[in-house]
């Protein structure tokens, strides 16, 4: 129990804290913006990232990864808080949480498998474009000032860790943003900074119970929301998680961070914040600057709301461009850049599958529907790939029948090619359908069957089935028409 603990949140302590302060400094801003998409006070997006990052630090399935208010999460409560008002965003925020502890215990977090490595590569690379193009605003119709502390703090991030000894002991973000505050004080430039974006809060969160009638209608004023965000917190939340194991190197509990990310958002409703789910920019930013356990995450938390509420002055100083320089480094470090040199190695349904993710995620701003129709593709040249591998071969038998020998998977995608295998016309008196090395799946592979057997029926050959492993036998019992009375008006008559 000790040495978990100890392994858990104590093996990292200068990285960790480290790397926590510089998440903290990075959520400010993103914070305050994904407050302004939702429609609500600033103070609502940074106590829910405060909250987040604390709660899932204590109940989380994986060490190191930051959960706050994102940009999808805030898009999607955008019409509730527009009609309702925040206290129904706090009570649907509470059943967002109640959901996702429902789905950790339906073991839904194993669902993770089902997604195939090109849709978690598209996501990847989808992800490092919208916070690249997130910092262009920052960026446009804007004085030389900011270009050049941009380029210096680029600079700083790449070129401090070479310094002997210092440059391995400090993170060079945190440096970045340290000495570009510093030089935008001392000069006094006038330049976009974080105290722009909005008013920091100047007290602590408190508990509180939403304001609304509890009753029937009210649920189902917020149970639609609350769906909506489950599923996407969620999926955002196990991406995270996987691109984090490789990053590390590590296994997580998907199911535990599916109850993790639950209880987060159950405590963030009753504190008066917005829902959230996991952070992949600021988990790379924290994995990157030497962030290994869940102190990391818990230093993330509090400093938030430390830097905010008791330091509301100086961080409301630190010059945007020191933070889009960070960011920068994240959507550089966060692609995948080996995907594109493999393009011409990869087969051709893989870079497929890469590239509509990545499309289809850029295009609708939304990582869920792209994750959604990279996974649906994937299945779809899969199926296919699956359905091309099916042998009928045909042969006379030494008793005069003749004899089909069937060798693949027969299931939705194959069953044409199955039934297509077979010579209907043949003058034969008797077949033999050997069904040894095959497998038959579903009910439209055993419907495929049913035809086949009933057509050579209509041509007057008796017809034989042997060799089928008891899954398919089963289904064959419980479904298939052709050994039943009547068969052929079973079959209606085609």
């Amino acid at each position: 129990m000790i040495g978990s603990i100890k392994q858990n949140w104590f093996s990292n302590i200068r990285n960790d804290v480290l790397s926590g302060l510089v998440v903290a400094l990075a959520l400010i801003p993103e914070a305050i913006a994904f407050s302004i998409i939702a429609g609500v006070d600033p103070k609502v997006g940074l106590y829910a990232s405060f909250s987040m990052a604390v709660v899932i630090a204590l109940t989380g399935g994986r060490p190191a990864m930051i959960s706050a208010a994102t940009g999808a999460m805030a898009l999607l409560m955008v019409t509730l808080v527009r009609d309702h008002g925040l206290e129904y965003l706090f009570a649907a925020t509470i059943l967002t949480g109640l959901l996702q502890i429902a789905a950790g215990y339906l073991k839904l977090g194993a669902l993770m498998r089902f997604v195939a490595r090109p849709v978690v590569t598209g996501f990847v690379n989808a992800l490092a474009i919208l916070i690249f193009m997130a910092q262009l605003p920052e960026l446009t119709n804007v004085t030389w000032h900011v270009y050049a502390m941009t380029a210096v703090g680029l600079g700083i991030i790449y070129l401090f860790p070479y310094l002997p000894k210092l440059g391995k002991a400090v993170p060079s973000p945190m440096v970045c943003i340290v000495v570009l505050t510093a030089f935008s004080m001392w000069m006094g430039l006038d330049i976009h900074k974080v105290g722009d974006m909005g008013e920091l809060p100047d007290s602590l969160p408190v508990f509180l119970i939403p304001d609304i009638p509890f009753n029937l209608d009210t649920l189902l004023i917020i149970l639609p929301y609350s769906i909506t965000m489950a599923m996407v917190g969620l999926l955002e939340s196990m991406m995270t998680a996987t691109i984090v194991d490789d990053l590390t190197d590590t296994g997580s509990d998907k199911n535990k961070e599916c109850r993790g990310q639950g209880c987060a958002n159950i405590v963030t409703g009753f504190l008066g914040g917005m829902a959230g789910c996991g952070m992949i920019g600021q988990t790379v930013i924290n994995v990157k600057s030497g962030g290994r356990t869940r102190l990391s995450t818990m230093v993330a938390g509090i400093g938030l709301l430390i830097l905010v509420v008791f330091l509301g002055p100086w961080v409301s100083q630190i010059p945007m461009a020191a933070l889009v320089a960070v960011m920068i480094m994240v959507s550089i470090g966060t692609f995948n850049w080996g995907s594109i040199r493999d393009l011409k190695r990869l087969p051709l349904t893989t870079n497929i599958v890469m590239l509509a993710t990545v499309a289809v995620v850029v295009a609708t701003d939304n990582l869920a529907i792209g994750v959604l129709v990279g996974v649906l593709l994937s299945a779809l040249f899969f199926a296919n790939k699956v359905g091309r591998v099916l042998h009928v071969g045909a042969s006379d038998a030494a008793d005069g029948a003749r004899e089909y020998t069937v060798t693949g998977q027969v299931f939705f995608s194959s069953t044409t090619q199955f039934v297509d295998a077979f010579d209907f016309k043949e003058a034969v008196d008797r077949v033999r359908i050997d069904l040894t090395h095959a497998h038959f799946w579903d009910t439209t592979a055993i419907e495929a069957l049913d035809k086949v057997v009933i057509k050579f029926r209509r041509e007057g050959t008796d017809v034989e089935l042997i060799g089928l492993n008891e899954a398919s036998a089963t289904l064959v019992d419980r479904f298939a028409v052709h050994d039943k009375p009547d068969a052929e008006k079973l079959m209606g008559g085609h």
